[in-house]
């Protein structure tokens, strides 16, 4: 009895170490690589990205919404001589009072605008204190060429303006402003950046730009606003945390099965083969003379 219970438990253990032996076939491991794989990017990576670009939406929402009921500021008030606007100052209105430089002015390229292609008009103006800005006056459509449509020059001499700070943009390549043939000899640069700008003219401007508002002096055709919608991020973010944990319960579902008795990888038991016709008569033919005897 003792005997037959030893084979037995033997038994036991020999099939559950032939059951857990699976996990180490090369074509089960792949999977878990994968696997885990990507439920590590979707919780690590995909995830917080997703989280962190609402996170950047609803800032610059409330920034915007702010701005929509604060008076505006005096540009030292609201950014001291030689700042930037960042994310707590973009989208604030400022008042600036000075003179366009129109012999400096800049158009910026390969804009859309309300899903058209357009152009900004980029003018620096030099403050009564003497300092030198960048507005964007808004944007014109192009013409039949793709060139730059007729538009309004500045007003001369001293105005007063309201416009909302923004921060420069950035070309990754540092191209600077350029005029050939193709842009009539007028100045076009590839972003909105004061830098830009300020090194075509030779002038010294204060970082960033300032987009003017509807009924402003100087002004083409008004730059809308952003929407302030939250956008699908948060969405996306959980979404990528439900994947992630989907890969890895169904890995868990398919472990589990297999190491249940009869499971594919588990047995070790070669699938029957199907049986030839010439077998299958040679069989009932043995049937047969048996059944004569």
């Amino acid at each position: 009895m003792t005997e037959v219970g030893g084979r037995h438990g033997r038994g036991t253990a020999y099939r559950g170490g032939v059951r857990l032996r699976f996990l180490l076939k090369p074509g089960w491991l792949a999977l878990t690589v994968v696997v885990f794989t990507f439920a590590i990017c979707c919780f690590t990576l995909l995830s917080p990205w997703q989280f962190s670009r609402n996170a950047e939406r609803e800032q610059q929402n409330s920034a915007l919404e702010a701005s929509f009921t604060a008076p505006p500021l005096p540009l030292t008030r609201l950014l001291p001589p030689g700042s930037a606007p960042d994310q707590h100052t973009e989208w604030h209105l400022v008042s600036i009072t000075g003179q366009y430089l129109a012999d400096k002015e800049v158009v910026a390229r390969l804009r859309t605008v309300q899903g058209e292609g357009a152009f900004e008009v980029l003018t620096p103006m030099r403050t009564t204190d003497g300092t030198v800005v960048l507005v964007d006056r808004g944007y014109v459509r192009l013409d039949s060429k793709s060139g730059v449509l007729p538009y309004a020059p500045p007003p001369a001499g001293i105005v007063s303006v309201t416009a909302r700070a923004r921060a420069d943009e950035t070309d990754p390549k540092n191209r600077d402003a350029f005029a050939d043939a193709s842009t009539g000899g007028q100045l076009q640069s590839y972003v909105v950046d004061s830098r830009v700008v300020a090194r075509a003219g030779k002038l010294d401007i204060r970082p960033g730009y300032f987009q003017l508002d509807t009924d402003q002096p100087g002004v083409l055709g008004a730059l809308p606003l952003p929407q302030t919608d939250s956008g699908p991020f948060l969405s996306y973010a959980l979404q990528w945390i439900a994947f992630g944990a989907m890969a890895l319960l169904g890995w868990l579902y398919f472990t589990v099965r297999e190491l249940k008795p009869g499971g594919a990888l588990v047995s070790g038991e070669a699938p029957a083969r199907r049986k030839s016709v010439a077998e299958i008569l040679a069989e009932d033919e043995l049937a047969e003379s048996g059944h004569q005897k």
